[in-house]
């Protein structure tokens, strides 16, 4: 057994069955993404879309594909024939966006909305404010070809682990409010939120996805 095959099972087996593990795979060469396939793992998160579109190309293709970076308008067309959820929608119009071009590939897409949850300013990220405005708009309804099944955040790179306990507890909650936002094309269960550092503070807060790259792959 490998020691990216061990690492995937132990978190696994760490987190249970309260949330999905997704490798984030992101400047990871090919090789090591087949070597992770070949143990079994079929899900993995990039945060670029010009490196998820290669990978994609010179991988199998039942590969369940996060995107979990800062996405650009622009972009969404390279992603939009096979992504499986993007984690990181921060504005109406780059929903709008993500729903023409699944919309062109006959496809449904689905998003959490990404919520600014850390005290750094450099995250990207909604105002719950702006998610309501969002969730609250009538012509969401109108959006036919994604579905927002829950929420993203990243938690302050900080030692202090109360207060990224806090953070993590803050957006479990909203999660939780936001159910009754129910549409056809919203349904909130999903919270993803947790990385390497922080995984496992993550899953005892509510999270139901996990996004782990240095714990499955080792530093850089």
């Amino acid at each position: 057994m490998s020691s990216i095959e061990q690492n995937i099972s132990r978190i696994e087996q760490e987190i249970t069955d309260a949330a999905r593990l997704v490798a984030v795979t992101k400047t990871k060469p090919v090789a090591v993404l087949q070597e992770t396939y070949e143990s079994g793992f079929r899900r993995f998160g990039e945060n670029k879309v010009q490196e998820m579109v290669e990978k994609y190309n010179l991988l199998p293709k039942d590969i369940e594909w996060h995107l979990i970076g800062h996405l650009q308008t622009n972009k969404v067309k390279y992603i939009a024939p096979f992504v499986s959820l993007i984690h990181s929608v921060d504005s109406y119009k780059l929903l709008k966006e993500i729903n023409k071009e699944a919309k062109k590939n006959d496809r449904v897409i689905c998003c959490l909305l990404q919520i600014f949850i850390a005290s750094e300013e450099t995250k990207f990220g909604l105002s719950e404010e702006e998610a309501v405005e969002i969730l609250s708009s009538e012509s969401l309804a109108d959006l036919k070809n994604i579905k927002i099944t829950g929420l993203m955040g990243m938690a302050s790179n900080t030692e202090d682990e109360s207060q990224v306990r806090s953070e993590f507890r803050g957006l479990k909650k909203l999660s939780l409010d936001f159910g009754k936002y129910d549409a056809e094309n919203v349904s909130i269960k999903d919270v993803s939120m947790g990385m390497s550092g922080d995984y496992l503070l993550a899953v005892e807060e509510g999270s139901t996805i996990v996004r782990v790259g240095s714990a499955i792959f080792g530093n850089r």
